[in-house]
């Protein structure tokens, strides 16, 4: 897997029929990926006020996030990715390293430095935004595909996306609370470039329009929610 992404990433909701009709469509243009099917799962961390996450829902023009990503639940002791996105208008970076579990939240906390280019940015970032800590898990199953004329354009789809405010780890299993609204799939599309006119072609036959819906912003205003309604004080 690569430590450094630069592309463009373009997000939809899709209903059960939306999917149904667009995965039929794609079938003569995209192949199943190397890695077709996969439980993801991430520990978002923030500032003890959500400040990446409060940044997140106003849908600013650059915003950033730091979070601990693994595929599929794991040991403890396993590794897994601290990893750095960052978004400038639809420009995707990510930069990660990959390190134990355990190790991962000793960076997270300032404990530990990774001596690596990234390692640096990460620990640039951490000095940044003060007091990180784990603060959301969030998982889904994810399918993707490889267009069989440009390996630089994909398509995923993420169903069944979960959020909890506890048990902030990656080896602790897969539950919590709906992200998407009922019924929803995310496809995500991307690219290094424009898109082809035949994806556009599908899109529109289908109706599906471009959406800027954050996981982990649904998930922090979910907490707030959760939060209000338990009488729990928010930061």
């Amino acid at each position: 897997m690569k430590d450094v992404f630069k592309r463009i990433e373009l997000k939809y909701l899709l209903t059960q029929a939306q999917y149904d009709a667009i995965q039929a469509k794609i079938k003569d243009y995209f192949v199943p990926d190397e890695f077709f099917k996969s439980d993801i799962c991430s520990v978002y961390c923030d500032t003890p006020d959500f400040l990446l996450a409060r940044r997140s829902i106003e849908k600013p023009d650059y915003k950033e996030k730091l979070r601990l990503r693994s595929y599929g639940v794991v040991k403890a002791d396993a590794p897994v990715f601290v990893e750095i996105k960052k978004k400038c208008d639809e420009i995707v970076y990510k930069r990660r390293i990959k390190v134990c579990e355990n190790q991962a939240y000793e960076i997270v906390a300032g404990n530990m430095k990774d001596d690596s280019q990234i390692g640096n940015e990460i620990f640039y970032f951490q000095q940044l935004y003060h007091g990180l800590q784990p603060k959301i898990f969030i998982s889904y199953t994810r399918e993707a595909f490889t267009c069989k004329s440009d390996e630089t354009l994909r398509l995923t789809f993420d169903h069944n996306a979960l959020w909890r405010d506890y048990d902030l780890t990656l080896h602790h299993g897969i539950y919590g609370e709906s992200v998407f609204p009922e019924g929803r799939i995310m496809m995500e599309i991307k690219t290094a470039s424009a898109l082809p006119l035949w994806l556009v072609e599908i899109l529109s036959q289908n109706t599906v329009y471009k959406t800027s819906f954050s996981k982990y912003g649904t998930a922090y205003m979910k907490y707030v929610l959760k939060a209000k309604q338990g009488g729990k004080k928010i930061a």
